[in-house]
């Protein structure tokens, strides 16, 4: 086996290095920037070039060894190198090759259209690992494009009835990709200081995005033509209530299932997610070729039973973390 599953995460023994590592370690690769993959501490860190400005913004001080996507570094006599998982910026599959065998960690991945980040690159493997976090057939997102449609039209709506919009989104990733499918020409676009420091390491990395201003900062009395972008943990603190009469619009894939606007005390829900459906999902691991799957990050039984039944062997693997709700717990705490 080229991975397996230690008390700090997917280990590769041939090479003497972590997968996204759940803590401290010497050399850790690292799938993407959200914190539930991208922990702090480790001595080293081998990351997909177009994400530095985002990792440098979590990981601070640490060594970083940037490299482009494709590129092949050999660890140990083994090679290694990143391919794009279109999650968000920066975000990259790990392929690993040692005699003759090819394993891709897939990290978190989606295959929707996404104008921040570069799109996802099929890698043909042996052995492929998957995330799940929505691996249930009711999953299926519409195009980017029709959900865009509905959030502006959402702050036309408020704007109509003298209300700020406020939209609610992780703040790596999920917000920046929010601010590409916004209109500018409706109003102002006004950004949660969490939100901002992030929309301006997606500047440094070159990606283009509409004008923001930091709400923190703003001077306006009048909030009733604008939007705000914020992290979900911004609901319900103080921060919102210089926003006056406000509408709250929650932006994520958990928005398909029914009953979730209304647990999430939000006014108006988007279903928007930086992973895959249900039958991305299920086309992307037949397109990798692979003869072995490991799957994490959700409803693993389900998406197990459902390859083992199309004669594909499959596993179950675990993990501290939980994809897309854990990110939410992992935010830094709302200003004030």
């Amino acid at each position: 086996m080229l991975l397996e599953l230690r008390d700090l995460g997917l280990y590769c023994p041939a090479g003497d290095f972590y997968i996204d590592p759940w803590g401290a370690v010497p050399r850790a690769v690292l799938t993407h920037a959200h914190a539930d993959h991208a922990r702090f501490g480790s001595h080293a860190y081998l990351v997909a070039q177009p994400g530095e400005p985002v990792f440098r913004a979590r990981l601070g001080d640490s060594v970083l060894q940037p490299v482009s996507y494709g590129a092949r570094v050999d660890i140990n006599g083994v090679q290694i190198s990143l391919h794009p998982a279109g999650h968000l910026l920066g975000s990259a599959q790990v392929r690993i090759e040692h005699r003759g065998e090819v394993w891709v960690v897939s990290g978190d991945y989606k295959r929707a259209s996404d104008s921040t980040c570069t799109p996802f690159e099929v890698v043909p493997c042996h052995t492929f690992i998957t995330e799940s976090t929505f691996g249930l057939p009711i999953f299926r997102w519409a195009p980017s494009e029709e959900v865009f449609a509905q959030i502006n039209n959402w702050w036309r709506s408020n704007q109509a009835a003298g209300r700020a919009s406020v939209l609610l989104g992780y703040a790596l990733g999920k917000a920046q990709r929010l601010l590409s499918g916004l209109d500018p020409t409706i109003g102002p676009i006004y950004t949660h200081g969490a939100v901002e420091r992030l929309v301006q390491a997606y500047r440094d990395a070159g990606v283009a995005l509409p004008e923001t201003s930091y709400a923190a900062a703003a001077t306006t009395h009048d909030w009733s033509q604008a939007i705000i972008l914020a992290p979900p943990s911004a609901q319900g603190t103080p921060w919102l209530r210089r926003f006056g009469d406000y509408a709250t619009g929650l932006a994520s894939g958990w928005m398909q299932v029914r009953g979730t606007r209304r647990r999430r005390a939000v006014d108006r829900g988007f279903v928007l997610s930086d992973h895959v459906d249900w039958p991305d999902l299920l086309d992307t691991i037949a397109a990798t070729g692979a003869e072995r799957v490991w799957v994490t990050h959700g409803y693993t039984a389900v998406v197990v039973r459902w390859l083992q039944e199309q004669s594909i062997e499959a596993l179950a693997i675990q993990t501290r973390f939980e994809g897309e709700q854990s990110e939410a717990e992992l935010e830094p705490e709302p200003e004030s």
